[in-house]
């Protein structure tokens, strides 16, 4: 009777040892795939938005201090500091480089901002964008269009604010430009509101660059 129960208990844990061992397997390549996502190479090269620039991106923006602030590939942060500190708005910057969140991380605390800026290390192509209702963009045109989809989801009157590159197929509300003296060239701006203004690709291009504030 014992060796017969013995058996079955033994049957029994050598049908189970492979399921479970397997459910692990498959929980540790998920947990390995998630890691992997967010540790991927930058996309751009960081390149800092002068100051100039970042006052005038939230100002476009028309930022208040109900709004929440989304900043895809925030460098060192000073684009969610700047909305934070001017307007007292939360505010969330994302990056892949972990260099660039030591940076964004280091600035947030020396501006005494934690209370209303985070910083997370994510993929901005897999982020759901829908809480937000400012977003800005120092990304290159390709990226800009990439996001589309994402955009797409925002509220109703949201504000989309890029630093130098248009969004081909979308016809921006405006573009202005900013002389900046920290390098001494001119920055376009530009603003889209949701809902997005689609237009078709051979056209998306002239009426961008004949928009005026």
């Amino acid at each position: 009777m014992y060796r017969i129960v013995l058996s079955t208990v033994a049957a029994l844990a050598l049908m189970v040892s492979p399921a479970l061992c397997g459910q692990q397997t498959a929980e540790k390549e998920g947990v390995e795939k998630k890691e992997a996502e967010e540790k991927h190479s930058p996309d751009v090269v960081f390149v800092p938005t002068p100051q100039e620039v970042v006052e005038k991106m939230l100002e476009l923006a028309k930022v208040t201090k109900k709004d929440l602030v989304y900043d895809l590939g925030c460098g060192d942060g000073r684009i969610v500091v700047t909305a934070a500190k001017k307007y007292g708005c939360r505010a969330v910057g994302f990056d892949v480089d972990p260099q660039r969140i030591k940076e964004s991380q280091e600035n947030v605390k020396k501006n005494k901002v934690e209370k209303l800026v985070t910083i997370q290390q994510k993929d901005i192509f897999k982020l759901d964008l829908s809480k937000a209702n400012v977003i800005t963009l120092y990304l290159l045109p390709s990226l800009n269009v990439k996001l589309i989809p994402q955009l797409e989801k925002l509220k109703p009157g949201s504000r989309i604010v890029s630093h130098d590159f248009a969004m081909e197929g979308v016809t921006p509300d405006k573009k202005v430009e900013v002389k900046s003296k920290e390098d001494e060239r001119g920055h376009n701006v530009y603003l889209w509101t949701t809902p997005l203004k689609k237009e078709k690709k051979e056209e998306s291009r002239e009426k961008a660059e004949a928009v005026t504030p």
